[in-house]
């Protein structure tokens, strides 16, 4: 079994982990990246697509916003659309801010491009990871590579960026899990179509949600509300864009509706899910394996980021011989990431046609959608959790320059 020695060892390479790695190497703190995945598979996954402006604060910080910059689509607002209308929320207007349309899988593929153009370690398609001694001052993690040699990493922290399904959670002793499971679905589809605008819209209606939303100028990204045990078999292309034209259908403010190829479609369960905590002794959570929120608020790629912000500098503070922040690390991360679940269940339960739902309840959601485009008070808290709440710590704390190799 071979032998490697790091400062930190990352399990994942998702957003979180590689974020992560990046940020303490601008900080001089070695790391070492294992991904049980394929870097096919996670550069070509399909996942969110929506950045905070923090988010794209941080990849500029790290040096890997340029191709952001060049094909990334910023956007101003977004448009709700109820009672057969739609209306935009201008969040520049409101707050000063905006987001921007990037793919997760096109930021996997400038981190990962990034990594290994730095020579810095990186291995896809490891198995049977496990992490050890993690209550010690040397904890480790074995796994082995695609060639089944077996590895350990000596480090002295573990971060468990390797989502849901990953095996770090279960190595934290008494985890709480906190859920709750949305009774309907949402079908989503990739389609060579142009846009119906040039921002996100959400459409609430009584035969359920929609949301349209894009990749590029060239490529939409679609979403229905379906019943939660609904099946992609019982969806043709043609039935697709029919109840998409139903539910996104034109109006006087705005064009039809275009269809186009349908290049992938899969139906997905709306879920919320939060792990506590999110540390125990040198092992720390990160991602989506501490936390899931439903995409309606467009919050977990996000938050994957904003752990990783966060994370890293409590790391390279330790090194530094300050543990304050790395200690509060878990209640830090909690408290950003219950607001952003507070966000997402609002907007879920707003927007979508509940199966039990009844009049009095439809009727609420249509006062709340009128209250919210009529009133500038909610509108400007609407514009504040879409765009992103601001960072535990400061911008200028988690990467202000790049310092001498810590120890």
């Amino acid at each position: 079994m071979s032998q490697i020695i790091t400062q930190v060892a990352i399990i994942g390479a998702g957003p979180a982990g590689l974020l992560l790695s990046h940020l303490l190497a601008q900080r001089g703190v070695e790391s070492v990246v294992i991904e049980s995945r394929s870097r096919a598979y996670c550069e070509d996954r399909v996942r969110a697509g929506l950045l905070e402006q923090g988010s794209v604060n941080l990849l500029e910080r790290i040096g890997c916003a340029d191709r952001l910059h060049r094909e990334g689509l910023v956007h101003d607002g977004t448009w709700l659309r109820f009672g057969g209308k739609s209306y935009n929320f201008n969040f520049t207007k409101l707050i000063g801010k905006h987001v921007t349309i990037y793919g997760q899988q096109e930021i996997v593929k400038d981190l990962i491009a990034a990594r290994i153009a730095q020579g810095l370690p990186l291995e896809f398609d490891v198995s049977g990871t496990a992490v050890h001694d993690i209550e010690s001052a040397h904890p480790s993690v074995t796994y082995r590579d695609a060639a089944g040699a077996e590895h350990t990493i000596h480090c002295t922290y573990i971060a468990g960026c390797d989502g849901f399904h990953g095996i770090a959670r279960g190595a934290i002793p008494g985890v709480r899990a906190i859920e709750h499971a949305y009774p309907f679905a949402w079908l989503g589809i990739l389609a060579k179509a142009p846009p119906l605008r040039d921002e996100l819209v959400y459409a609430h209606t009584d035969e359920g949600f929609a949301l349209f939303t894009m990749r590029s100028p060239s490529v939409a990204r679609h979403y229905l509300q379906v019943d939660v045990d609904e099946t992609i078999d019982n969806w043709s292309d043609e039935r697709i864009w029919a109840e998409l034209r139903h539910r996104l259908g034109d109006d006087e403010t705005g064009p039809p509706l275009v269809d186009g190829p349908i290049m992938k479609k899969e139906v997905t369960p709306m879920r919320s899910f939060v792990a506590e905590p999110m540390q125990h002794g040198r092992l720390f959570l990160a991602g989506d394996s501490a936390h899931i929120v439903p995409p309606t608020g467009a919050k977990g790629m996000n938050l994957a980021l904003g752990d990783a912000a966060l994370l890293s500098t409590g790391i390279v503070e330790a090194f530094a011989g300050d543990d304050t922040l790395l200690a509060s690390y878990s209640p830090l991360a909690l408290d950003r990431v219950w607001k952003a679940e507070r966000f997402s269940y609002w907007m879920t339960t707003l927007m979508h046609v509940q199966p039990d739902s009844t009049p009095f309840r439809v009727r609420m959601q249509l006062a709340e959608l009128d209250y919210l485009r009529s009133s500038d008070a909610p509108a400007m808290a609407f514009a504040e959790n879409y765009t992103g709440l601001p960072y535990a710590i400061g911008l200028d704390r988690i990467a202000p320059v790049r310092v001498a190799q810590l120890r």
